[in-house]
């Protein structure tokens, strides 16, 4: 069973950078995208960036180029390095990935972590 766990989150200042985790327990190359989601107090989860199994990479418009989403297969994990970091981008940020079984999509989430901005 696939399973995703995320950590690296925490408290950051504001123009700072941070960068997080998400470890898949079992085989990487059974997810066919990975993504990372965050969601603010009061507000709906948002997508925040995606990446393809074999490499294709989305970002939400409003990140204005400071965040960054990456893989390595060999360590089964996959990141999300934030630069610039501002205030509105605190929140709880969710690794996700979505594989298929028995001809149907699996959606698996993580557990969430905390990031902070704030000085």
């Amino acid at each position: 069973q696939v399973q995703l766990a995320e950590s690296g989150g925490g408290l950051v200042q504001p123009g700072g950078s941070l960068r997080l985790a998400c470890v898949v327990s079992g085989n990487i190359w059974n997810l066919y995208i990975m993504g990372w989601y965050r969601q603010a107090p009061g507000k709906e989860r948002e997508m925040v960036a995606t990446i393809t199994r074999g490499g294709t990479l989305k970002y939400a418009d409003s990140l204005e180029g400071r965040f960054t989403i990456s893989k390595d297969e060999g360590q089964n994990t996959f990141y999300l390095h934030m630069d610039k970091m501002k205030p509105e981008d605190t929140a709880v940020y969710y690794c996700n990935g979505e594989m298929f079984v028995s001809a149907s999509v699996r959606e698996i989430w993580g557990q969430g972590t905390q990031v902070t901005v704030s000085s």
